[in-house]
């Protein structure tokens, strides 16, 4: 007798807050131990399970780190660990990483030493400049397209039908370099259970890959970043090709007080304003200067403005550095953190 995964379509949506809900509450940990445990605020983890924002990557291994799991429970849609997991295409959970589809096809396996993935990647995508390196194995085998892997000082080359295998704790790499969408199988083992190797292979300088993008800077002197979106002056656009910048561009912003005669209460410390129809609008024409760009960066943001931004398909990003050299840099480095406790 043949036996096919069944079809749940309830495992077909994630929802990180209420995995990391879950997780808590069968530990046992209230929200305030939690907060103390990992460093972060107590409103950026309500936030989080209530799926009022969306933790970076660097966010969840605090997170996953204080709760002593591995960051993949975070994207589990099962609660039981099974022995044996057999998935129909049409069953199967995706995830989305910037322009890089997901699936994974171990999800909910027991022990959680061995990860397997199909990634469908754009043009120039890949794990970024910084090396990878974690325990046991990993292999990839290439679907479509073409992707280069660099392990140490090697670089190689895969097509369709190529594979390869090595020791993970060699530094590697890894970036679609054809000119159409690559589809690969990544399968890690690994010996240490709690290591996030499918969140490390996604994660970094998703972005910056692209070939040619725009990214915003909320500035008031072209130099520094401004600590609050809504009363900054001003936009810096820089364009990005091929991983390094070639021009800039200053913009006037609209800001609180252009909108003469309404409250300008929607960014202001204390709670998460400006949630409601007419904010988002203000938000609307507030971008309307940075449509073309993919990345907008902060020093500060109410929650309101930030999923404004994200459904407008500007992603926002609130940073701790100071100057707009330093966030561009650590950008093109792959190591610009969005730091979302720093939203109010």
């Amino acid at each position: 007798m043949v036996k096919t995964a069944p079809v749940d379509q309830q495992d077909l949506s994630i929802s990180v807050g209420q995995r990391l809900r879950e997780i808590r509450t069968r530990l046992r940990i209230p929200l305030r131990e939690l907060a103390d445990a990992c460093g972060l605020n107590i409103n950026t983890l309500s936030l989080i399970e209530n799926e009022r924002t969306s933790p970076s990557v660097s966010t969840l291994q605090q997170i996953a780190a204080a709760l002593d799991v591995p960051v993949t429970a975070f994207f589990e849609t099962g609660k039981i660990a099974r022995p044996v997991v057999a998935q129909q295409a049409q069953s199967r959970s995706e995830r989305w990483i910037g322009t890089t589809q997901m699936f994974n096809l171990t999800e909910n396996l027991s022990g959680g030493s061995l990860q397997a993935f199909v990634a469908r990647l754009k043009p120039g995508m890949g794990s970024g400049d910084r090396m990878i390196v974690h325990t046991g194995y990993e292999l990839v085998y290439c679907l479509s397209g073409k992707i280069r892997y660099q392990i140490q000082d090697e670089a190689y080359i895969l097509t369709a039908g190529d594979s390869l295998a090595f020791e993970a704790r060699l530094p590697h790499c890894w970036e679609n370099v054809g000119r159409e969408d690559t589809e690969v199988i990544l399968v890690f083992s690994s010996i240490d259970q709690r290591e996030n190797t499918g969140c490390e292979h996604f994660a970094p300088g998703i972005l910056k890959k692209e070939t040619k993008m725009k990214i915003a800077i909320i500035t008031d002197d072209g130099k520094t970043i401004s600590q609050h979106f809504g009363r900054a002056q001003h936009y810096l656009i820089i364009t990005l090709e091929d991983g390094k910048e070639v021009s800039r561009e200053m913009k006037d912003k609209l800001g609180h007080g252009q909108f003469h005669g309404e409250h300008e209460d929607h960014e202001q410390h204390g709670g998460a304003h400006g949630h409601d129809g007419a904010a988002h609008n203000k938000h609307i024409q507030m971008a309307e200067a940075i449509k073309d760009c993919s990345l907008l960066i902060c020093g500060g943001m109410g929650m309101g403005a930030y999923e404004s931004m994200r459904r407008l398909n500007i992603q926002p990003l609130v940073t701790d550095l100071r100057t707009v050299d330093e966030a561009v840099q650590a950008f093109l480095d792959g190591k610009l953190i969005d730091h979302t406790e720093r939203l109010h």
